[in-house]
């Protein structure tokens, strides 16, 4: 027997197996349409090349300057945003100092109105019989009974006029306290708004350098761009002019026969450079036809014998033929006979034989209870 389980030589698997993904890798390399390249305009990738990187960092340092440009918005708006919070702050506490020093509700003239202690720090309905505060409606005193309502207008006139100074010195302070503070909140505004001014010019001559630098750089990127546009105005001129000559003082209007020579033989020529043949070429051309005619025609003649010599063999096996088919018909016809005898003589054999077994072997045939002895078991 074969011994079918070698060891396997892993090396040579190795080996195999990096064989066939070299030929694989490389049937996709030239297979593949989008990647083979017969060759490339290496000038031109770097120029590509070098233009883009060029245009990359353009684009670069603009997005740097609009981005320190916005940083610094963004810095001028918080530090705006935050002075202006600690101005409302400062003056919201200011207006909370002066209302707490002030503007206390014990300090109002209509505090007796709603004051909670009223009751505790008021007097008596009536303290004597001169008490100003017992009116008509008082039932403390009535009419005919006040005998002191000059002293009493007087001092209630006294009261009013006090009450009306300290009215009118308190509007003044408010006022004074107001125009001070209007004072201060338009200088601070007046600040705020040099400060605004300033950064706006700042960001302003930061604009300009940057659209100047822009500018600059557009303009020598143009005129490097007109340059090169000249240069390959140039360059066509040039190549122009040169195919212009190259075609004046070529060999193609000047029908030079020395540039129909191929390089490959004396024999043949340029078809697209060649301009006719010469008469020595026209002669040997003609003698060559008519020798070609004659041997034609030898051919012909030969091809004729060639035929009738053929047409003669075959009636000659045509007639061999028919006789070899007619023995062969009556050597079948033979043989038929001699196999129909050897047929009814192995049929009548046959049949003795069926007729033997008939009468002396098959006796005893299986009946249904025989087959139905089978397939009883799981054996």
């Amino acid at each position: 027997m074969y011994k079918l389980d070698l060891p396997v030589d892993y090396k040579q698997a190795a080996a195999i197996e990096r064989r066939r993904a070299m030929e694989e890798e490389r049937k996709t390399r030239i297979f593949n349409a989008k990647t083979r390249q017969i060759g490339i305009d290496k000038q031109a990738i770097e120029q590509q090349v070098f233009d883009k990187k060029q245009m990359e960092e353009y684009e670069r340092k603009r997005h740097e300057a609009f981005a320190a440009d916005a940083l610094r918005n963004d810095r001028i708006a918080t530090m705006l945003e935050k002075r202006q919070e600690h101005d409302i702050r400062a003056l919201n506490e200011a207006i909370n100092e002066f209302r707490a020093l002030h503007q206390q509700p014990n300090q109002r003239r209509e505090w007796d109105l709603y004051d909670p202690d009223a009751l505790k720090k008021d007097k008596p309905a009536r303290v004597h019989d001169d008490d100003p505060r017992c009116g008509i409606a008082s039932l403390q005193k009535f009419d005919g009974e006040d005998l002191n309502s000059k002293a009493r207008k007087k001092l209630q006139n006294e009261q009013a006029r006090k009450w009306h100074e300290a009215q009118m010195r308190e509007k003044e302070k408010a006022k004074m306290n107001q125009s001070e503070a209007d004072r201060l909140y338009e200088l601070k505004q007046r600040e705020l708004d040099q400060r605004a001014m300033e950064l706006q010019e700042a960001e302003e001559n930061c604009r300009k350098a940057i659209n100047m630098a822009t500018a600059s750089y557009n303009s020598a990127l143009n005129n490097e761009q007109r340059e090169r546009e000249r240069l390959k105005r140039q360059q066509e001129e040039d190549d122009k002019m040169t195919e212009i000559a190259n075609c004046v003082f070529g060999d193609f209007l000047t029908e030079n026969p020395a540039v129909a020579q191929s390089a490959f033989g004396p024999h043949r020529v340029i078809p697209d450079r060649w301009k006719g043949m010469s008469p020595q070429q026209l002669a040997e051309i003609r003698k060559e036809q008519e020798r070609q005619k004659a041997e034609a025609e030898r051919l012909r003649q030969e091809e004729e014998l060639r035929n009738k010599e053929f047409e003669r063999q075959a009636s000659a096996n045509a007639r061999a033929a028919l006789l070899i088919e007619r023995e062969m018909e009556r050597k079948r016809r033979e043989l038929e006979k001699a196999q129909a005898d050897e047929n009814r003589r192995l049929a009548q054999e046959q049949k003795a034989h069926i007729d033997f077994m008939n009468r002396e072997v098959y006796t005893n045939p299986p009946t249904a209870a025989y087959f139905m002895q089978f397939n009883t078991t799981t054996r």
